[in-house]
């Protein structure tokens, strides 16, 4: 695990955050430092706040009191550093756009006339390549598998150009031949990215992330080598692994030699 080092800037700073919905407390004093090309697993049972938490850190929404920051600048200033994978893709799958077609999408934040330029071109194929999806750069998007259509969110997000990339369920609906190969493109990715993904399925925790943060109203940070067992059980009601919360944790989690 990598050594947090104080004065290292953090890709992701928040601080004494509060938020709700209509008078509805969903996340309480949170307090989360992530690093550049750190690896974050965010769990947690549905209605704890994962969502709200991604949507606070993309600066979708603003917090009742305390502070998201992006390498020290708000969400929205710094919205081009982050890439964006949702849980669902909604689309037409009457529309004829091909898999280039999305991915470039990933670029119009960087044109100021709103048009695409040849470079556009270049850094979406550039992504594809980065997910192996090179050779499909011309299908249309809504005749490719499940796993395939994963990759192509990706490299969207990685058309952007930004240096943390956010995942939303990523694993969801895709099948496990899919699921094997999309954790070594993260792994690949986590070289230069850091990897912030929200899921159910911890099984992958400990094989691949650095650290998980456990949401559910509060947020704690715990190392992957801490999973255990009964805590997991009875946020998801299932036979998973747990990490125990019985210790104290500061905001950076525990740091292992």
């Amino acid at each position: 695990m990598q050594r947090i080092e104080k004065n290292q800037e953090s890709a992701v700073s928040i601080r004494n955050l509060q938020f709700s919905y209509e008078s509805q407390p969903i996340l309480s004093d949170v307090n989360l430092e992530i690093l550049p090309l750190d690896s974050i697993c965010v769990v947690g049972p549905n209605g704890g706040g994962k969502t709200t938490l991604i949507k606070l850190i993309l600066g979708l929404l603003k917090p009742d009191s305390g502070t998201v920051r992006i390498f020290g600048n708000k969400p929205k200033a710094a919205r081009l550093r982050m890439g964006y994978v949702p849980q669902y893709a909604q689309y037409d799958t009457s529309f004829p756009v091909s898999v280039l077609e999305v991915v470039r999408m990933g670029c119009l934040g960087h044109s100021f006339t709103g048009r695409y330029g040849k470079e556009d071109r270049e850094q979406a194929l550039e992504s594809l390549a980065e997910t192996d999806l090179a050779d499909i750069a011309s299908r249309p998007f809504s005749s490719i598998s499940g796993g395939q259509r994963q990759r192509v969110l990706i490299a969207r997000a990685l058309a952007s150009k930004g240096d943390i990339l956010i995942l939303d369920e990523p694993t969801a609906n895709i099948d496990h031949e899919s699921e094997v190969h999309f954790f070594d493109l993260l792994s690949r990715l986590n070289k230069r990215m850091t990897i912030l993904m929200v899921t159910h399925d911890v099984g992958f925790a400990s094989t691949f992330f650095q650290r998980i943060a456990c949401v559910n109203r509060e947020v704690k940070i715990h190392p992957t080598s801490a999973l255990t067992g009964d805590m997991i059980r009875e946020m998801y009601g299932g036979d998973q692994q747990m990490i125990r919360h019985d210790h104290c944790c500061g905001t950076e989690g525990h740091i292992h030699e």
